[in-house]
């Protein structure tokens, strides 16, 4: 079993290990393009462009499933790809985990890239799956790049102004961009108030990563053997892993596999 994941850098690092931690003997596909970055301030038109070409850098390998591992292209180029590549290759689509955050009542806060904050898309998502439910939306400039960077400095930096702005109160955080699940302990210490209990991180990486499997019409195998290997494409060349990608345990994860040059 192969399954490629896609995005503009390495938030897929996140979806990537969860695929692996269930199928530590599934093929890895990691497509991206940084040189491209970032997406989110492209027009749709613009990030579909290049969203295709990440895809069909990892569609070139014959994968059994493609995970859109991106917010931004999963909004503006997820009907593109999946006209594209379906049925030959499912597309699984990456979105803000609003339904089950939302489902403790809140109150909620998410937090997105400042052109997802605010969006058509993400108020759709809020008027649907968190009607009655306190939901504040919580901009974080910077935060991608600083975690695509490594940039610890600019990670905390971009955390704490988030979390300044995130109320005390909130059950429940969204990461609404795959790059902030690299980051979550980070984001949990910094929303966390004395005296309260931590609010609940939800990301998508698992449930994406779960996807996959039930399109592929494969079952989770947690203790399968861990022979996949490890094929990463940047700007369609296959290349190492970026070194910012080891940073994040999620990357040192992948990185113990034998990369398929």
């Amino acid at each position: 079993m192969k399954i490629a994941l896609m995005d503009s850098g390495i938030g897929l690092l996140a979806a990537a290990a969860a695929v692996r931690k269930l199928r530590p003997d599934a093929d890895l596909v990691l497509s991206s393009d940084p040189g491209s970055m970032p997406w989110g301030p492209r027009t749709p038109e613009g990030v579909a462009e290049c969203a295709l070409a990440v895809a069909r850098a990892a569609a070139a390998h014959r994968p059994d499933a493609l995970i859109v591992a991106c917010n931004t292209a999963s909004v503006h180029a997820l009907p593109a790809l999946r006209d594209e590549l379906e049925p030959g290759i499912p597309v699984i689509g990456t979105v803000p985990a609003i339904k089950p955050a939302a489902s403790g009542g809140g109150p909620v806060a998410i937090w997105a890239t400042p052109a997802t904050t605010g969006s058509p898309y993400q108020r759709g998502l809020i008027s649907t799956f968190a009607q009655g439910v306190q939901v504040t939306e919580v901009p974080c400039p910077g935060l991608a790049d600083a975690v695509e960077n490594a940039d610890g400095t600019g990670i905390d930096r971009a955390v704490a102004a988030a979390a300044a702005l995130t109320p005390p109160g909130v059950s429940a955080v969204v990461l609404g961009c795959t790059h902030y699940e690299l980051v979550a302990e980070r984001i949990s210490a910094a929303v966390r108030q004395p005296g309260r209990p931590a609010p609940v991180l939800y990301g998508s990486a698992e449930a994406v990563a779960a996807q996959a499997l039930r399109r592929t019409g494969a079952v989770p195998a947690p203790s399968a053997g861990p022979s996949g290997t490890l094929t990463v494409l940047l700007g369609g060349h296959v290349a190492e892993l970026p070194v910012a990608a080891l940073a994040y345990p999620q990357g040192l994860l992948l990185g113990a596999v034998s990369p398929a040059l």
